[in-house]
């Protein structure tokens, strides 16, 4: 067994970093300014986006992007219940209903075919899910949104340095992304939003801080009046420069950490052939780059004789960490009580949501380490 606890991941954080933060905190200025606006225009040059807005957390993209919507009482919005509880509870606080499309069961994310079906005279907006790292087939998607006159957001919290047919993702249309400590760039707690719509981005930035014309740094480095006016209700939202300082030498290197996460996600592959009780996720047959954010694979949980919860302790107490990403939403104690789906309603995602679980990696990872998760994986099925 191992000595040192292997987490699910680590922070891509070097001493370039650490100075670069301890920088800011020596300028005289640490909140949302020069180090914010730059990590926008290097996240454009790295996607191709028009424009980028960076915001406090990814949630609060998606708020933000909801807002500028005006979703609210009546609306609907069609998404997975396989993703992060995050943009379901954003929609009900809304006032509007979160519809959930079932996923492909072996990618795992939400298809023309299962988002259809959904869709209704009510339905607003379509937030499908880039998962793990891998890019929805988004060509479909947006024909379908096209023909019925949908708005359609992708939730690209997974997909910084993803592609999809030889297009990063965050070129069109609009995106959120997270920047939150486990995701491959970091600025502890952050996020994105990019869109090919510049006056949709102005409203964003608007709301992002108080619903100002101008943000503090405008006021103090542009020359600004001195004092800006509300021109509508707005949030707190902006991202502070010592965040932005920390995330912008990893966005340099991220092609490098990409194909680092690359070459352990191919390890693990081939070493997890001689298991058959795992299966990770099936590849997505249309074009796309995988920026590899989580190594996901699903547990037969009949042929190991426990529960994928009973089996992920027994790999903590021989110190490998492990993730769920996710738990469908729909089968959680306040979705159960207040939508009432019946069991089945979605069997792709409760199949997935019973045996899905992530494995430790990161670029700081070494074949050994995997080495030692695959030996702790066979020790545990034997045990």
């Amino acid at each position: 067994m191992r000595d040192e606890f292997l987490p699910l991941t680590r922070p891509p954080i070097d001493e370039e970093d650490i100075a670069a933060v301890t920088a800011v905190l020596r300028s005289g200025w640490i909140t949302t300014g020069a180090k914010t606006r730059q990590l926008e225009e290097q996240v454009c040059e790295l996607n191709g986006a028009k424009d980028c807005a960076a915001v406090s957390s990814g949630s609060a993209g998606m708020h933000l992007v909801l807002e500028a919507l005006d979703i609210g009482d009546g609306d609907e919005v069609v998404t997975p219940s396989m993703t992060w509880v995050s943009t379901p509870n954003l929609v009900l606080l809304e006032g509007a209903k979160p519809v959930f499309a079932d996923v492909d069961r072996h990618t795992l994310m939400v298809t023309r075919e299962t988002l259809e079906p959904c869709l209704t005279e009510r339905t607003r907006l379509v937030v499908p899910v880039h998962f793990a790292g891998a890019a929805l087939d988004l060509a479909p998607i947006r024909a379908l949104c096209n023909e019925r006159g949908i708005t359609m957001v992708e939730d690209s919290a997974h997909a910084i340095g993803s592609e999809y047919r030889g297009e990063a993702i965050g070129r069109h249309g609009t995106s959120v992304f997270s920047l939150q400590a486990i995701k491959n760039v970091t600025t502890a707690e952050g996020g994105l939003i990019c869109s090919d719509d510049v006056a949709f981005l102005e409203r964003v930035r608007r709301l992002r801080f108080h619903g100002l014309a101008a943000s503090a740094y405008d006021r103090k480095v542009q020359g600004r009046a001195p004092q800006a006016e509300v021109q509508e209700p707005g949030f707190k939202y902006n991202l502070p420069d010592i965040a932005a300082a920390l995330g912008l030498g990893q966005l340099a290197r991220l092609d490098s950490l990409i194909e680092r996460r690359r070459q352990i996600a191919a390890y693990y592959t081939r070493r997890l052939e001689e298991i058959e009780e795992l299966s990770p996720l099936g590849t997505p047959s249309w074009p796309f780059k995988h920026s590899w954010h989580l190594f996901v694979v699903r547990l037969d949980i009949e042929s190991a004789g426990r529960s994928r919860d009973a089996f992920m302790e027994g790999l903590k107490a021989r110190n490998i960490g492990t993730g769920i990403h996710f738990r469908a939403v729909h089968q959680q104690k306040y979705y159960r009580e207040t939508l009432s789906l019946p069991q089945g309603s979605l069997p792709n995602t409760e199949w997935n949501s019973e045996r899905i679980m992530s494995l430790p990696l990161s670029a700081q990872m070494g074949e050994a380490d995997v080495d030692d998760v695959v030996d702790a994986i066979k020790q545990e099925l034997r045990r």
